[in-house]
């Protein structure tokens, strides 16, 4: 078994960690679609890190139903608050930079909207067949929040007809509570383990440095595949900002080796797992490998 974890340093990043910066002409379009349409990105508002690589590649995952979100996770640099209404005009907006950036894999994540009676659902439905009559070749991947486990609000997500649904239990089990504001993580695997019993292709993801164990690692990926979970990302966390949880530890790169080793054995299709990893990352990368029944 390799050094999975490394002492973290008070002033430093690991060597691994360090961002390569992209600077390309699709950067540059992808930067002026987003803007243009006034589109919301997690890229963006979650601060994440491959995301000068992901928009030279022209690949955005875009956020929907605004920026604000009603819960306040502890890992999440997403601003918390109230939100504004659904804009009726966003599903076309999508759908349109969809089909400008001309993207063969669309991925499609949301704030939570807990101020909503359907929790969005309707807006998600609408924005998912939108993408698909405007970009009929494209496959669409969504990431989900876990709608409070309620299986007529995922029935929706699911008659829309998206290719991958995601869900993400973002951490262990025992370090849920102090993670998570309001989610639960028998909740989010509950939601996985319905939607994957509908016949949906079921992704999830974690994330590594919160101050969980191998172990516990391990546990998670066996409670995934016990739900029908066919993909799985584990990457590592970043602290957005002073007021969010501090990391505990840095994943060296042959820990995220031996991570990915073990989740394939556990019998997911596929897995990606790496420093900088985020649950979207690399996302096309899965399709090939989920194509069939399991």
């Amino acid at each position: 078994m390799p050094k999975v974890y490394d002492e973290v340093t008070t002033h430093t990043k690991p060597e691994w960690l360090k961002i390569r910066l992209h600077s390309s002409e699709g950067y540059g379009e992808v930067a002026r679609i987003v803007g243009e349409h006034r589109l919301h990105t997690i890229c963006s508002s979650g601060m994440c890190p491959n995301k000068a690589e992901c928009w030279s590649r022209r690949t955005a995952t875009l956020m929907i139903l605004g920026e604000v979100c009603t819960r306040a996770c502890r890992f999440c640099a997403t601003v918390t608050g109230r939100p504004l209404p659904p804009d009726p005009a966003e599903p076309r907006q999508v759908a349109e930079s969809i089909r400008l950036m001309g993207l063969r894999h669309a991925v499609i994540t949301s704030v939570t909207r807990d101020d909503l009676a359907d929790r969005g659902v309707a807006h998600w439905a609408d924005v998912i067949r939108r993408v698909r009559e405007v970009n009929p070749d494209t496959t669409i991947e969504v990431l989900v929040p876990d709608f409070d486990g309620r299986a007529d609000l995922l029935d929706a997500v699911l008659a829309a007809g998206p290719d991958i649904v995601g869900h993400n239990i973002e951490t262990v089990r025992r370090l849920t509570p102090r993670v998570r504001s309001r989610a639960r993580y028998d909740v989010s695997l509950g939601v996985l383990r319905y939607l994957a019993a509908r016949g949906a292709v079921v992704k999830s993801g974690l994330m590594a440095g919160l101050g969980e164990t191998q172990d516990e690692v391990l546990e998670a990926f066996d409670d995934l595949r016990a739900a029908g979970c066919r993909i799985v990302t584990v990457g590592q966390y970043l602290q957005p900002t002073r007021a969010h949880m501090p990391v505990a530890a840095y994943v060296t790169p042959g820990g995220f080796a031996w991570y990915r080793e073990q989740a394939l054995a556990r019998g997911f299709d596929y897995a990606e797992c790496g420093p900088l990893v985020r649950s979207s990352y690399m996302a096309e990368r899965a399709l090939d490998a989920c194509r069939g029944p399991k």
